[in-house]
């Protein structure tokens, strides 16, 4: 490990990864986040993704269907790259950006970069996560929390966001909370 890279959950993230987010990518962020909330609202765990062209349209949208699917791959950066992989051209779909209430697990990074998508941008780290959820006691997850660059590191990202990271923090809370009513 060299100075100035950090450890998230015993995986070395290099420095600067995940840079801070600008006002045009919080607004898709927030959406994201509200998304998250609809998940929670529908018993699944709180993660949604938004699809957005290069233009700055809203191509597709979607939530965390894990538990309402009964699917545990349901996750919404899946649904996107799936969508974009048979809706898009190679150039549009590198061009574009998913944004995301979640830094994407390992399985959704890699189709991500499989389909050829551009940037991610995401308002909460996966080590951000996995703390929280093992602050909560929840079991850690049979996949390891790898950032995204480790997955797929021709992936631009840019992200946590200090200013929804604390709601996608709620949402997990409140999710958990809802799971032991």
């Amino acid at each position: 490990m060299t100075d100035g890279d950090r450890v998230a959950s015993g995986v070395v993230v290099p420095p600067g990864y995940g840079a801070q987010v600008d006002e045009t990518d919080l607004q898709h962020l927030r959406r994201c986040v509200e998304l998250a909330a609809a998940a929670v609202e529908a018993g699944d765990e709180p993660f949604g993704s938004v699809l957005v062209s290069a233009s700055g349209d809203v191509l597709r949208e979607d939530r965390n269907r894990e538990t309402s699917a009964g699917d545990p791959t349901a996750h919404p950066e899946i649904e996107l790259a799936r969508w974009a992989g048979t809706h898009l051209s190679p150039a549009e779909r590198g061009a574009a950006t998913v944004y995301t209430s979640g830094e994407h697990c390992p399985m959704c990074a890699a189709a991500h970069a499989w389909v050829g998508l551009g940037r991610i941008v995401f308002a909460s780290s996966s080590a951000q996560t996995a703390q929280w959820l093992g602050e909560m006691g929840v079991p850690a997850a049979p996949v390891l929390p790898l950032p995204i660059e480790q997955v797929a590191p021709h992936v631009g990202t840019e992200g946590p966001s200090t200013e929804l990271a604390p709601l996608v923090h709620e949402l997990h809370r409140r999710h958990r909370e809802r799971l032991q009513a």
